[in-house]
């Protein structure tokens, strides 16, 4: 997979992207993750990418021109995915990562001030993608939220997959609890199903606490799975141990 980010501020980026999984598929040769500055695609000499707002108002608007310029030189054939960080954006979530990471190609703008003139959606077929209802400086973070989420899904990134399988989110339901040494810490002692040693028993722990996980923290998430009746079961039965908060 190949990505190239469009981005005012390169250096917020540049280290997270060489750190752990990210670095080390990057070193492998499964990604390949570019970085190019807005700025070196402005046409006057003091490379100015933003203007006030036609219409009034507070704060700067990213050009048009700067923009169109970067993206018709990194893909002048128009072959990638183009993801626009928006906070009007469609909601990003781990189905959303899912389909991204079968592209071949993602081209990520990175927004920044009060917006971006709006013709760039119309010179560009935008996926526009918003990483929560809160605002940031700009969409540098998002972008890097988005690509540590696809990553981690190209196959040969997470050498185990039940690693990425059991994630919080993959099947749609929130992580179930997680244990290692010492199994016994303050008084605190590991459950003891996960000493057992019996594969399917731990296998319904799991399940049963990753669903009242969810409903008890995002049942809007159980809103958009059909339980089977083993799930259905594991809901309903009485668990003094989920915590809600």
């Amino acid at each position: 997979m190949k990505i190239d980010v469009l981005t005012l501020f390169p250096d917020i980026m540049q280290e997270t992207l060489k750190q752990s999984i990210i670095g080390r598929a990057r070193a492998n040769g499964l990604i390949d993750i570019n970085l190019h500055n807005i700025r070196d695609y402005a046409t006057d000499k003091h490379h100015v990418v933003d203007d006030v707002p036609y219409g009034g108002g507070g704060g700067m608007v990213m050009m048009v021109e700067p923009l169109y310029n970067a993206i018709k030189a990194i893909d002048p054939d128009d072959e990638s995915k183009k993801i626009l960080t928006e906070a009007s954006g469609y909601k990003f979530n781990q189905v959303t990562a899912k389909k991204l990471m079968l592209e071949e190609w993602l081209l990520i703008v990175c927004g920044h001030y009060t917006g971006i003139d709006e013709r760039i959606k119309q010179l560009f077929d935008f996926y526009e993608l918003s990483i929560g209802d809160y605002v940031l400086t700009g969409g540098e973070i998002p972008a890097l939220v988005i690509i540590d989420a696809v990553v981690r899904l190209v196959p040969g990134v997470i050498k185990e997959i039940s690693s990425a399988q059991n994630d919080s989110y993959f099947e749609g339901l929130l992580g179930f609890p997680e244990y290692t040494r010492p199994r016994k810490f303050m008084e605190l002692e590991v459950p003891w199903v996960l000493l057992s040693g019996n594969h399917e028993k731990i296998r319904k722990w799991r399940l049963e606490k990753s669903l009242k996980r969810t409903f008890a923290r995002r049942p809007d998430l159980l809103e958009n799975i059909e339980l089977d009746e083993e799930q259905k079961q594991l809901l309903s039965l009485e668990d003094k141990d989920v915590e809600s908060g």
